[in-house]
C-alpha cells in the first residue's frame, strides 16, 4: 500500500496535473487533423518528455495518446477523414450515421465508448501486470530469445495484412540494429570508419523519423486537401446514449475484450483491435445487412477496441521490455531515458512509479468525456489549420528533439534518413512498425542468443530445457508451422485455380 500511496501524491501534484491537461489538450489537437497520428503526437512529446522527471513524462505519453485515438475519430465522423489510423476501420460507418443525420450520436458513441474502453484496458493492465512481473523475475537468457521471438513473429505473421512486406521490413531493422559495437564482443559493425555511428544507430531519432518525418514528407508531396469543416451545427452529442447502451451493452464488452487481447499482442496495437472487432460484430450481428449503411453497432464495437488496445500494449511493454505496438516501443525508449529499464525488475525497484502510470491512465480516461464534449464542439477550428503552417512547425519539433536527446547533429541525420527511408517503405505498402521492433528487439535478440549459445556451451537443445523456454520455445515453433503451411495451401490452391 506504500507504493500505491506514493503514487497517488505523485499523481496528485499540481505540476503533473498540469502536464495531463497539457498532454490532453495536444493528443486531441493532433488526433483530429487528418494525417496526423497517435504515435507522431507521441514522437513529437519525446523531446519535451526529456526534461522532465519520469512521471509527468510517463502521464504526458499516456494522457496524450489515448486523447489522440479518441480525436481521431471525430475528423472520421464529420469528413470521412480518419485522423489517426485507428479510426479507419469505422470511418465509413461513422459518416454514413452523419449522412443520415445522426452525427451527434456517432460522437457520442465515440468519445463515450473510447472512454469505457481506456479504462477497461487499464483496469487489466493493472490486474495482469504485475502478475506478469512476478513471474517473468524466474526468466532466464533463454526465456527471453524466445519471447523475442515471439514478439517479432506476432509482428509479422499475426499483425500484419501483408506478412512478405512486414518481413522485409522486419529485416531491415533488425540490420539497422546491428550497427555499432558488437553487444558481446565488442567488435565494430558497419560503421564505414565513421566514428559516430560506432554508437549504433540511436532509437528514438529513428523512430521520430519514422513517423513524424515520413509523414510530413506524405503532407508535402501531397495537394492541400479539400477539408472543409462541417456547415451543421453539432448538438448534444450524448441525447440518445442511454437506449443505445442498454441494448449493446455486449458490444462494448466484447470490443474492449479483443482490443486489450490485440492490443498486448506484440507487434499488435489500436489500428488491428479496430479492424478484428469491427469484422467481429459483423460477423455475429443479428443485423449484418445494416453494416456499412450508418449502424451504430459497428461503432461501438470497433471505438471500444482501439482505446482498450492502448491499456492492453503496455502489459508486454512493462512487463517484459517488449512493446504491444509502436507507441509502446516509443515508451520503453522513454524509459530507458528516464533509467527506468523496462522488465519485471522495474515492478520491484520502482513501484511507486509503475502505480503512477495506472493511475494517469485513469486520470486521462476520465478527462476524456469533458475534453472531448468541448472538443467536437471545436471541431470546426480543428479542422481548418492549414498544413503550409502545421507541416514545418512539426519538423521543426523533429530536428530540436532529434538534437536534444542526442546533443550532436548526429541525430538529426538518423532522423531525416529515417524519414526518407520511412517515407519510402509506406509509399511501396511496407508497414513501418516491423522495422521499429526489429530495431527495438534485435539487440535483445542477439544478446540473449549469444548469452544462451554460451551458457549452453553452444548446445542447441538447451533452448528447451527449461519449462517456460519450452512453452514459450513450442509457441514460437507452433505460429512458424503455421505460417508456413498457410502460405503453402495459399499457393496450391493458386496453382489449381490457374489449371482449372
Amino acid at each position: 500500500m506504500g507504493a500505491v500511496s506514493a503514487a497517488f501524491c505523485l499523481i496528485a501534484d499540481l505540476n503533473v496535473l498540469g502536464v495531463i491537461l497539457g498532454s490532453a489538450v495536444f493528443g486531441i489537437l493532433v488526433g483530429a487533423i487528418p494525417g496526423l497520428t497517435a504515435t507522431m503526437a507521441t514522437a513529437l512529446l519525446v523531446p519535451v518528455t526529456f526534461f522532465m522527471p519520469p512521471v509527468p513524462a510517463l502521464a504526458a505519453i499516456v494522457t496524450a495518446t489515448a486523447m489522440a485515438i479518441f480525436a481521431g475519430d471525430i475528423p472520421s465522423t464529420l469528413l470521412r477523414m480518419p485522423g489517426t489510423p485507428a479510426s479507419a476501420a469505422y470511418t465509413d460507418e461513422a459518416f454514413a450515421m452523419t449522412r443520415k443525420g445522426e452525427a451527434e450520436l456517432a460522437l457520442g458513441v465515440n468519445v463515450v465508448y473510447s472512454a469505457l474502453g481506456g479504462l477497461f484496458g487499464t483496469l487489466v493492465l493493472m490486474l495482469a501486470a504485475p502478475a506478469l512481473a512476478d513471474l517473468a523475475l524466474g526468466f532466464s537468457s533463454f526465456e527471453y530469445f524466445w519471447l523475442a521471438c515471439l514478439g517479432l513473429t506476432c509482428g509479422v505473421f499475426i499483425a500484419s495484412l501483408t506478412p512478405l512486406k512486414a518481413m522485409v521490413s522486419l529485416l531491415f531493422g533488425l540490420l539497422v540494429s546491428t550497427v555499432g559495437f558488437d553487444a558481446i564482443a565488442g567488435f565494430p559493425r558497419f560503421t564505414f570508419g565513421v566514428t559516430e555511428m560506432m554508437q549504433g544507430v540511436s532509437f528514438i531519432p529513428a523512430m521520430i523519423g519514422l513517423f513524424a518525418v515520413s509523414e510530413v514528407l506524405r503532407g508535402m508531396a501531397a495537394p492541400e486537401g479539400p477539408a472543409s469543416a462541417p456547415q451543421r451545427r453539432i448538438g448534444n452529442v450524448l441525447r440518445g446514449l442511454g437506449p443505445i447502451m442498454a441494448r449493446y451493452w455486449p458490444n462494448m464488452l466484447r470490443g474492449n475484450a479483443i482490443g486489450t487481447l490485440i492490443g498486448a499482442l506484440p507487434g499488435a496495437g489500436a489500428d488491428i483491435a479496430a479492424w478484428v472487432s469491427y469484422a467481429v460484430s459483423k460477423r455475429f450481428s443479428r443485423e449484418p445487412e445494416k453494416f456499412g449503411t450508418g449502424h451504430v453497432e459497428g461503432v461501438i464495437d470497433a471505438t471500444s477496441a482501439n482505446n482498450a488496445a492502448l491499456g492492453g500494449a503496455w502489459i508486454p511493454a512493462l512487463v517484459f521490455g517488449i512493446p504491444g505496438d509502436s507507441i509502446t516501443a516509443i515508451v520503453i525508449g522513454v524509459l530507458y531515458m528516464k533509467g527506468m529499464n523496462p522488465g519485471p525488475t522495474v515492478f520491484v525497484q520502482n513501484p511507486q512509479l509503475i502505480y503512477a502510470v495506472f493511475l494517469a491512465f485513469i486520470v486521462a480516461n476520465l478527462l476524456m468525456v469533458p475534453l472531448g464534449l468541448v472538443a467536437i464542439r471545436g471541431a470546426t477550428w480543428i479542422l481548418r489549420v492549414p498544413r503550409r503552417v502545421l507541416l514545418p512547425i512539426i519538423l521543426l519539433f523533429c530536428i530540436v528533439g532529434s538534437f536534444a536527446i542526442t546533443s550532436s547533429a548526429y541525430g538529426i541525420v538518423i532522423m531525416l534518413a529515417a524519414g526518407v527511408v520511412g517515407w519510402i517503405m509506406e509509399e511501396n505498402g511496407i508497414p513501418v512498425a516491423p522495422a521499429i521492433l526489429g530495431l527495438v528487439l534485435g539487440e535483445l535478440l542477439e544478446q540473449t542468443f549469444m548469452t544462451s549459445m554460451i551458457k549452453a556451451q553452444g548446445d542447441l537443445l538447451a533452448f528447451f530445457d527449461r519449462p517456460l523456454s519450452v512453452v514459450l520455445g513450442t509457441l514460437t515453433v507452433l505460429v512458424w508451422a503455421g505460417a508456413i503451411v498457410r502460405a503453402v495451401l495459399k499457393l496450391v490452391r493458386a496453382r489449381g485455380a490457374g489449371h482449372a
